[in-house]
């Protein structure tokens, strides 16, 4: 009985908890991304127009983060040992939500390339900064395009620049995780680098896929040791990652 009386005092905080973050969030949290999305896009512009090119580079890290706390989430990362400042690598991670975004920009500490589709270089600001940050826009709709977005970005991954895949290609709300696409390991070989899994935690239940629900919670981050990419093949690198990430995987 006692047990059965906790359950439903917790129920009922979580239902108050939600009714009260409803107005937080479409007063105070969507100002706050609307407001400093054009304002750090527009600087990153500015910056990286007058050569201010490694300050430039650290605002969508406050950005990320501004947003990421702004929503009363956190996020927790495991595993920075795994990571050689000065190496370059592929970096890929399993794919749940836009929070994941917030969560990688914010927290990884590492400088990379993002590889994300076409479309998001049609929003308002954050379209724009992102191809002046040098991030690489894929047409998935045309394979030689996407192939020739991915030779151009080639000469920046290097003395400790990586370039960041989501190898399912979309967002995913199962646990299980789609196939892994292999663009990121055939760079990986073509470029003799390393391949360092990200296991991405929680943010399924922060930003489902497909809503707008945003719901506060943690994220972890968990950096597994770099697979090299010598004696292996595309297909074999492919499963080897996925395998790695899905090895702390948790369901949403």
């Amino acid at each position: 009985m006692h047990t059965s009386s906790n359950n439903a005092i917790s129920n009922l905080e979580k239902q108050l908890g939600f009714l009260l973050y409803q107005p937080y969030k479409l007063l105070i949290f969507l100002p706050i991304l609307i407001f400093s999305t054009n304002v750090i896009g527009a600087m990153v512009v500015v910056f990286m127009a007058i050569g201010l090119n490694s300050l430039a580079r650290l605002l969508p890290v406050l950005w990320a983060r501004i947003n990421a706390l702004g929503s009363l989430s956190r996020v927790k990362v495991r595993g920075r040992e795994n990571v050689n400042p000065t190496q370059s690598y592929v970096i890929v991670a399993n794919h749940r939500s836009h929070f994941d975004i917030l969560a990688v920009y914010g927290w990884l500490g590492i400088d990379f390339r993002w590889v994300m589709k076409q479309e998001l270089r049609k929003v308002p600001a954050l379209g724009i900064a992102c191809e002046k940050l040098g991030h690489v826009f894929v047409d998935r709709s045309n394979p030689q395009k996407a192939k020739d977005s991915i030779e151009r970005a080639k000469d920046e991954i290097r003395d400790g620049t990586s370039i960041f895949f989501f190898p399912e290609g979309t967002r995913t709300d199962r646990r299980q995780m789609l196939p892994f696409k292999r663009g990121a390991f055939k760079l990986a070989k073509e470029l003799d680098l390393p391949i360092l899994p990200i296991t991405i935690n929680g943010s399924g239940k922060i930003l489902p896929t497909k809503t707008l629900n945003l719901i506060p919670g943690t994220v972890e981050l968990v950096i597994h040791e770099p697979i090299a990419s010598t004696d292996l093949d595309e297909q074999e690198l492919a499963q080897l990652a996925r395998d790695r990430i899905a090895t702390v995987l948790k369901s949403a």
